[in-house]
């Protein structure tokens, strides 16, 4: 990775509705612009994306999402703020970016959770993405969210079961309506709770060939987290079931690459595959040992990254 930079400038970009949206950008202010999109929903974003950008050769961008990191307010389980964060208000926030920062093209790039939301972006703004560089894809729509949820829970038989428990979810309920209805509670100590089991089911699916998760987080964080993931899970990305494979056909003679772990069981690799095999020019890359993230994808998104250096 490259030598960890600062950046250069940052700011709280109003966007409506109340919400700020925190940005930044580093390394070259002539350079080629590159847009990183987090994970999560909610995730936030630490300075080791900069790193994975030639400084010399890129201005990087990045900001965080609604209701999440350093943006304001912070999603809250109260909040009017909620019904104001879909994908749509994400979408509308990253085209207010690009014009507050007089950028007409930029490459995307997506892990996790942002390579959903950088498809749906470059689906509703083609001319504005020069190349696409999706890691550990997922496409949150209502398939995606059975898996992850509840099917994948054979693989994790113990775990799912405490987490199937400590939702309390009746008969026929889905297991993300009934976190939803406990991460929007009156009570205080109902959401910490949720919070904790919730936090613990994600830590264990996407232990498989990947980076362990660290013991101790800061609650806020885990707070934030935990509610948007779930806001956004429920509602499938507030998209349509089939509208990123759809949506291909307006990707046509944009660059792509998709890098994928094959022990990825927080989004297997059949969504990336698929979405590939719909999407003349795209490029597929798997690697066999790595789960959800890991150094050989990371190393491998770099390497992407450094070949469209050259494309402006």
């Amino acid at each position: 990775m490259f030598m960890p930079i600062e950046p250069f400038a940052s700011g709280r970009l109003p966007v409506g509705d109340g919400h700020e949206i925190y940005w930044e950008t580093s390394g070259n202010p002539d350079g080629k612009p590159a847009l990183f999109l987090h994970g999560g929903p909610g995730a936030g974003m630490g300075p080791g994306y900069r790193r994975r950008f030639d400084p010399r050769m890129y201005l990087i961008v990045g900001f965080e999402q609604r209701g999440c990191g350093r943006s304001v307010p912070l999603a809250q389980a109260h909040s009017d703020a909620l019904s104001v964060n879909t994908t749509a208000h994400l979408i509308a926030d990253i085209e207010a970016l690009r014009a507050h920062l007089g950028i007409g093209q930029w490459l995307v790039n997506g892990v996790s959770w942002g390579t959903t939301l950088a498809l749906a972006y470059a689906q509703s703004h083609p001319r504005a993405v020069s190349e696409l560089v999706l890691m550990a894809t997922t496409l949150t729509n209502p398939a995606a969210v059975e898996w992850i949820t509840e099917t994948v829970g054979q693989l994790f038989p113990v775990e799912w079961e405490a987490f199937r428990a400590a939702s309390g979810a009746q008969p026929g309920q889905r297991l993300v309506d009934a976190y939803y209805e406990l991460l929007t509670a009156p009570d205080e100590q109902v959401r910490a709770r949720a919070v904790r089991a919730w936090m613990a089911w994600e830590d264990a699916h996407v232990s498989l060939g990947a980076k362990s998760v660290p013991a101790e987080r800061d609650p806020m964080w885990c707070q934030v987290f935990a509610t948007l993931v779930v806001h956004y899970w429920k509602h499938a990305a507030f998209l349509p079931p089939s509208a990123l494979l759809d949506g291909v056909r307006l990707l046509q003679g944009i660059p792509a690459v998709l890098i994928q772990g094959k022990l990825d069981v927080s989004g297997p690799s059949a969504m990336a595959w698929n979405l590939h095999k719909s999407w003349p020019g795209s490029r597929f890359v798997l690697i066999d040992d790595e789960g959800h993230g890991g150094p050989k994808m990371v190393q491998a998104m770099m390497d992407t990254i450094a070949d469209f250096a050259g494309h402006r």
